[in-house]
């Protein structure tokens, strides 16, 4: 390590902060990639107010946010052909010897080190290298997992601040042990404020030394690396000693007359609605993206990786999301991002129930309605994919539970996914097995702009976790299945779908309905309300939606919707059985047995029934 290096660049005050820490393996990691990437100063952030004030102030010295007229509402502006996780270029470095399966992208270690590290190579000169110091999780739990970011990027480090605990005490607490997540990145080469050199975005994974590195490249999917790029680390960890990390909101729902409070936990791929249902109206929120979960003392408990929210703004309107458009729309601190600037230079999105502006500046730069933007495509006012980044604690129904060590028991567990045309709008599993394999494993989902590339293509993605697996399939279902294993009574799997279409193609649920699947749930869990068996699951009886729809929405709810919406469509079902074991069949090496017998036995309920009742018997014949 070159000692004097450092010191230079970190100058006596943060060079200290260093030291305090006492850890070799963390002063080491500092030196490497400080005298590979040059910077002409460092920072190192600590669990201060000052230094998260200094962060926040530095991007907007550094024009990586812009003020907005609302007090503590910044604006940051991504690159053109920079506004999603980048797929193609996130890849695993593994050894010539490991294997993760065909879906999984990955990269030879020693290949991608060597290209990664060439990128990095004088990347940071002229730029401040920020050193900043978070926790995973909720501080002093066994949850905690303490994690350090170094990046180029002011915007990524105020981010951070706003979505991750502090967690310089929580290094000072390893007492010089290595247990802890690194992350890299630097923006590169800028034009302006953005990454030039889109075309040599990188996002690599080293699972071997805990370490995500991320190169030319802004939009936070692909830069704030505590977020879903340590979902892989932690996915990889907790295999190793018998937990979950997961795609998943976490959520309280209230019972009747609000007595009570239950804890669910909810898995859906981007853009299907998960944020909508952490936050509905008039429930509580402790996360809406990723937990931890654990069996500890035969419950399921979970808790929230993060404090903050760093979602899509697409549609958030006083409507649709009443306590987040609130939140965005008062003082307070939140970024924006790839949104639209109005002329009295306030933030403006698709779908925020607003007339369209009729100019302002994008993500393309000046816009008025027309554009055509370098791919010649029309710009939209704002991006499909544009975010918001706010801290939960700012939100009126954030739960009190939000940062207990011991986080929350779950008392119930939902998936869901964009399907139009095959799953009923909720369903309860028959147990714990058969809700992980023929409902968690089969999910499908139609990709939207959250992701580069197409849109509207049906795609594969078990438990919503797909892109983010770090470890076999077949392994991290049967891991999946292994977590009950002494618990007598698990949590009841439910699956929901949102976006069912009839037969002219309209949407079979208003976009409130989902309130009362949750409030029908958070019933059945607690044993008031009975249900139906089918040959796929429970669902709700019609007296019981009804009494709902009037309780929750103050709305009439029709017996011919609710055929429509719970009848059993099984010639679809049956071709998505087909679907989804040609793909364990062919795509997944260790796929458990017990899945595949799983679904031939839900197949055989649903040839069955097609025989008594024909191809979409209705609930009255159950």
């Amino acid at each position: 390590m070159n000692q004097q290096f450092i010191k230079e660049k970190c100058g006596a005050e943060n060079y200290t902060k260093l030291e305090r820490l006492a850890n070799e393996k963390l002063m080491n990691f500092v030196a490497k990639y400080a005298e590979l990437f040059k910077p002409a100063s460092i920072f190192v952030r600590t669990d201060s107010k000052e230094d998260a004030e200094y962060t926040w102030r530095r991007a907007i010295e550094t024009g990586q946010e812009r003020p907005l007229a609302t007090k503590g509402h910044t604006i940051h502006f991504d690159g053109y052909f920079d506004q999603g996780r980048d797929k193609d270029s996130t890849r695993y470095l593994l050894r010539p010897d490991e294997v993760l399966g065909s879906d999984i992208m990955s990269i030879d270690r020693d290949k991608g080190l060597a290209e990664i590290h060439k990128l990095f190579e004088n990347a940071m000169e002229g730029k401040e290298m920020y050193v900043c110091f978070y926790c995973l999780g909720p501080t002093d739990s066994e949850f905690s997992m303490p994690a350090v970011q170094i990046t180029d990027s002011s915007y990524v480090a105020h981010s951070e601040d706003i979505l991750y605990r502090s967690g310089y005490e929580e290094f000072r607490k390893l007492k010089g042990q290595g247990n802890f997540f690194r992350f890299v990145h630097t923006s590169g080469e800028l034009d302006g404020v953005v990454t030039k050199n889109v075309d040599k975005r990188r996002i690599y994974i080293d699972l071997q030394d805990e370490i995500v590195f991320s190169a030319n490249t802004q939009y936070a999917g692909n830069t704030i690396g505590l977020k879903k790029l340590a979902m892989r680390l932690a996915i990889k960890q907790a295999s190793e000693e018998g937990w979950l990390t997961e795609h998943m909101f976490i959520m309280g729902v209230y019972g009747p007359h609000k007595k009570r409070i239950t804890y669910f936990t909810g898995s859906f791929p981007s853009a299907c609605g998960k944020t909508a249902t952490a936050m509905l109206e008039g429930e509580k929120i402790i996360g809406d993206d990723i937990a931890y979960l654990r069996n500890i003392k035969g419950k399921i408990r979970a808790v929230n990786v993060e404090r903050g929210i760093f979602g899509i703004i697409q549609d958030v309107s006083e409507e649709s999301d009443p306590t987040i458009f609130k939140a965005l729309t008062t003082p307070g601190e939140v970024i924006f991002s790839n949104v639209l600037v109005d002329e009295n230079n306030n933030a403006r999105w698709l779908g925020d129930g607003r007339p369209e502006p009729k100019k302002g500046v994008n993500f393309s730069g000046k816009w008025t309605p027309g554009k055509i933007g370098r791919d010649g495509k029309p710009v939209p006012c704002a991006h499909k994919n544009a975010r918001y980044t706010i801290r939960l604690k700012d939100l009126e129904n954030c739960d009190d539970n939000l940062e207990n060590p011991k986080g929350v028991e779950v008392s119930g567990i939902i998936y869901g996914g964009r399907d139009s045309d095959t799953s009923v709008s909720v369903a309860q599993s028959f147990d714990w097995s058969h809700g992980i394999l023929a409902q968690a494993a089969m999910i499908e989902s139609e990709t939207t702009a959250a992701t580069l590339g197409k849109e509207g293509v049906r795609a594969f993605n078990l438990m919503a976790n797909l892109d983010f697996l770090s470890i076999p399939i077949g392994r991290y279902i049967q891991n999946n299945l292994d977590i009950v294993q002494d618990i007598p009574n698990p949590p009841p799997i439910f699956h929901v779908n949102y976006f069912l279409r009839g037969s002219d193609g309209e949407y079979l649920n208003d976009v409130k309905d989902k309130h009362v699947w949750i409030k029908w749930m958070e019933m059945r869990v607690n044993g008031e309300v009975g249900a139906l068996k089918t040959p796929i699951g429970y669902i709700p009886k019609y007296e019981d939606l009804k009494l709902l729809f009037k309780e929750v929405l103050g709305k009439d709810y029709s017996k011919e919707d609710y055929s429509e919406q719970f009848k059993i469509r099984v010639a679809e079902c049956l071709a998505k059985i087909e679907r989804i074991k040609h793909i364990y069949h062919t795509k997944v090496f260790d796929t458990p047995h017990i899945l595949m017998k799983t679904l031939d036995d839900q197949k055989a309920r649903l040839e069955e029934c097609r025989t008594r009742y024909g191809d979409y018997p209705t609930p009255d014949v159950f």
